[in-house]
């Protein structure tokens, strides 16, 4: 098992190379998809081509009537300019200007690939006790992929006990894995919000509103939402647009901002968002000034489910020890829209070590790159969760 596991492994890392060197936006990742598709047909996978648009699932048939699992891998990339990353030789780097794997996407979906090569295998000598379902997901980054696919009836038309989703975390030692249970990733909503009134002449402000006034006291209030009304609940709110005026002497008629806000609790998301609106549409209107604030739903919270942390706890400490297990990690106020996933089966989404960060190897920075020696880890990791899952 050791060997044919390395020899997925750096099948898997020139996989990662390939896909990393062409990397495609959200629901155009169609050479990707191609490529899995190929690679899942030649394993012997019961291939589904299309599910939100350029998804595609791979199912390896166990025994009729067991419990299913499911692996999810995303597959899109980013609209960043990809950098040299420093002290590191990358012939790879992406061959279309403008876009780039800058957050291991093409790790995941190599990941997976290595797993499904191994999984096969085990499969011709013994079938597993039920169904293992591949999903290589495509539009993790802001489009809403998962909630697509299940929309689309992923979970009717490969239905699963539990799901599982693994993520390269750069900053953590290469190959150790985190996890909770409870929130892991952050919900993400964003809102625009317009302030209007009367402009006017700059040096006779009583003739008119002064709505950058009054949007900066609106700013202001909105930040005593998180530190006075809810200190005990983890969430960040931020303004991240203000924009007013085109002269030095007039004071505008309008102010345009717009901002994040992310929680983990469904309760307190729902709170402040009612707290939000109370806040700016009631400052306006004591000023005299009218305002409107526009909601877009992002994702929801990422939430572990207790037996299946488990699960994957018990896989980790198997197999990278329990020296190289970070548990429980502290929650990322990033989000991720396997969120969506998790709301309708019950899973765990986990970290992997993607090792330090220097040089701007993070997250979604122009000069990231994957590590690629921790794909032997993840394919461990997914064939070994696959056992434990049909032996619980």
């Amino acid at each position: 098992m050791a060997q044919l596991v390395q020899e997925a492994a750096a099948r898997a890392r020139r996989f990662r190379q390939d896909i990393h060197a062409h990397p495609e936006l959200a629901f155009q990742e169609h050479r990707t998809s191609q490529i899995v598709a190929s690679r899942l047909e030649e394993l012997g996978y019961e291939v589904h081509s299309g599910l939100a648009r350029t998804g595609v699932v791979g199912v390896l048939r166990g025994k009729e009537g067991g419990p299913g699992i499911g692996l999810r891998a995303d597959m899109d990339a980013l609209p960043i300019l990809e950098q040299p990353t420093p002290g590191k030789d990358k012939p790879y780097i992406s061959r279309n200007e403008g876009t780039m794997h800058a957050c291991g996407h093409d790790g995941h979906t190599s990941m997976l690939l290595g797993a499904a090569e191994v999984l096969a295998n085990r499969k011709t000598r013994e079938p597993f006790a039920g169904d293992v379902v591949l999903i290589f997901q495509p539009a993790e980054e802001n489009e809403g992929g998962g909630k697509e696919m299940v929309e689309q009836g992923l979970f009717t038309k490969f239905p699963v006990s539990q799901i599982f989703a693994l993520h390269n975390w750069p900053g953590m030692p290469a190959g150790s894995i985190g996890l909770c249970e409870g929130p892991i990733m952050a919900a993400y909503d964003r809102f625009d919000l317009t302030v209007e009134g009367e402009g006017c002449h700059a040096a006779m402000p009583q003739f008119g509103d002064d709505v950058i006034l009054i949007a900066s006291e609106i700013v202001q209030s909105l930040q005593k939402l998180t530190s006075r009304n809810h200190p005990f609940e983890p969430s960040v709110l931020s303004i991240t647009k203000f924009h007013a005026g085109d002269a030095y002497n007039v004071l505008p008629a309008r102010a345009n901002l717009a901002g994040t806000l992310r929680t983990f609790d469904p309760g307190n998301r729902d709170r402040l968002i009612g707290e939000i609106e109370r806040t700016a549409l009631g400052l306006a209107s004591a000023n005299g000034v009218r305002a409107k604030l526009e909601w877009k739903e992002g994702y929801p919270a990422t939430i572990n489910e207790r037996n299946a942390t488990e699960l994957a706890r018990k896989t980790a400490m198997q197999v990278v020890g329990a020296e190289s297990v970070v548990d429980p990690v502290q929650p990322s106020t990033g989000s991720e829209d396997f969120g969506y996933m998790l709301q309708s089966v019950d899973g765990c989404y986990a970290w992997i070590g993607n090792g330090p960060g220097e040089g701007g190897c993070l997250l979604h920075n122009p000069a990231y790159d994957f590590n690629d020696e921790i794909l032997e880890t993840g394919i461990r990791y997914w064939v070994q969760l696959v056992e434990n899952f049909f032996q619980s």
